[in-house]
């Protein structure tokens, strides 16, 4: 493709990469038989191929985003099934990653818009703000249908179908290095996260159980919290960094005090944005090459335990389990059979599901901001996982988990607490009903 940047422009880093990513697109358009967006609405300026068009005349003019601009980049759900399908390798995140912050300094949302997305900057990555939520969003619930018809409302009944039903009980912050059981094999540090340790700390303690029975020691890092992709998602590139920087030190200093062999991270949304931290903070001379070092080392839970030697399944497994694979896991960071052979290898039954390519709508903050697309793509996924029979679900993201669940009657949990039951961790709660503990 070619530009016609000015050269002053081309001295702003961001400017200069992005039209790097700009030149190696061809426009062929195969991107758009893979964009959910597009599979949708039908729109060309909904498709990659159309964005990337909108994105180019943008940052070419160094102009005020329009409404029409904004409206179409806001649709892309970031799910990068783009990146996977093209044949030129034009890396669309970072472009598309650039196109929001520039949007967010340049452009003046309506009132409303602006204090959602505050709220959800301000909410979702802090813990303790994200428990208090909860309890809102449960008290609220009963006044749903009045709430949706104020300003915003959509979204913000949106925000209250998606907490859960439950109260959630606090735990308490357990060691900040757990040892291994047995000789130790390795040492590694686990992403403590944010929306995840309200929503679903068992996940962390099933990866905590399994990598520790496994010879692995496991440590939590002071000062390490939020990846910043919830914030980088909504365009506020300072406050990503900032949540970066954070990380980057509080991983260099456990890497001093007894070395990693890895970074394990949960969320695999939160995996793509820690592997993409050397790019991030490239012109960063500080932390550039902290950066790197922990991009090299961030590693999925299911990536690294495909890596060790497991102890074998105690539990009796050979259940139906459908596999649904986050955006961020296959197209984000490329890991696509790992899990699949992680829960073979313990005895379950793995059915592909169809469309598998295709997000089912969650993408971080998205079935918020845009509930309307989201709610139809999660129905097209609920539908596709049903027709697999299976009795349960497995992904890696908890933004899947939730999103997902909230669609359908089969129970769906994270990989690492199937695996860590099977080898003898306790049974995940919402599989009571179809998984039993014996041995």
């Amino acid at each position: 493709m070619q530009t016609n940047f000015m050269p002053a422009a081309l001295d702003e880093p961001h400017m200069r990469e992005s039209e790097k990513v700009l030149r190696t697109c061809v426009h062929c358009g195969f991107c758009t038989a893979t964009c959910p967006t597009y599979l949708l609405l039908g729109d060309e300026l909904d498709s990659p191929r159309g964005r990337i068009y909108l994105i180019k005349d943008m940052l070419e003019n160094a102009a005020r985003p329009s409404e029409r601009i904004v409206k179409h980049v806001d649709r892309c759900l970031s799910c990068l099934s783009c990146m996977t399908t093209c044949p030129s390798g034009v890396n669309y995140m970072h472009l598309v990653d650039h196109a929001r912050a520039y949007i967010e300094k340049t452009y003046r949302r309506p009132l409303v818009d602006r204090a959602l997305r505050s709220l959800l900057a301000w909410v979702l990555p802090n813990p303790a703000r994200m428990r208090l939520a909860l309890r809102a969003a449960a008290l609220a619930r009963p006044f749903r249908g009045l709430i949706s018809k104020i300003p915003a409302g959509s979204r913000l009944t949106a925000m209250i179908d998606l907490a859960p039903a439950t109260s959630w009980k606090p735990r308490l912050s357990g060691p900040s290095v757990v040892p291994s059981v047995g000789n130790k094999n390795g040492r590694v540090a686990i992403l403590s996260g944010c929306a995840q340790r309200a929503l679903a700390p068992g996940i962390n303690e099933a990866a905590t159980r399994l990598l520790t029975r496994n010879g692995i020691e496991v440590v939590f890092p002071a000062g390490e919290g939020c990846c910043g992709a919830l914030v980088h998602h909504l365009g506020r590139e300072e406050s990503a960094l900032a949540d970066a920087r954070r990380n980057v030190d509080a991983w260099n200093a456990a890497i001093a005090e007894g070395g990693l062999d890895a970074i394990v991270v949960t969320t695999s949304g939160c995996g793509t944005m820690i592997k993409d931290y050397g790019f991030m903070l490239r012109n960063d001379d500080e932390y550039r090459e902290k950066a790197a070092r922990v991009s090299g080392l961030a590693k999925d839970i299911t990536e690294y335990l495909c890596e060790i030697e497991l102890s074998p399944p105690v539990r009796k497994t050979g259940q139906e389990v459908a596999y649904h694979s986050a955006c961020s896991m296959q197209h984000g960071q490329q890991i696509r059979d790992q899990p699949k052979a992680l829960l073979k290898k313990m005895g379950f039954v793995v059915k592909d599901v169809t469309e598998g390519h295709i997000c089912c709508g969650s993408a971080g903050t998205y079935n918020i901001l845009q509930p309307e697309i989201a709610n139809q793509l999660r129905a097209r996924k609920v539908a596709n996982i049903t027709r697999t029979g299976a009795i349960a679900v497995a992904t890696g993201n908890l933004g899947c988990m939730t999103h997902i669940g909230k669609g359908m009657d089969i129970p769906i949990v994270h990989t690492v607490e199937m695996v860590d039951w099977a080898t003898g961790g306790p049974l995940p709660k919402n599989l009571a009903a179809t998984f039993t503990n014996d041995k």
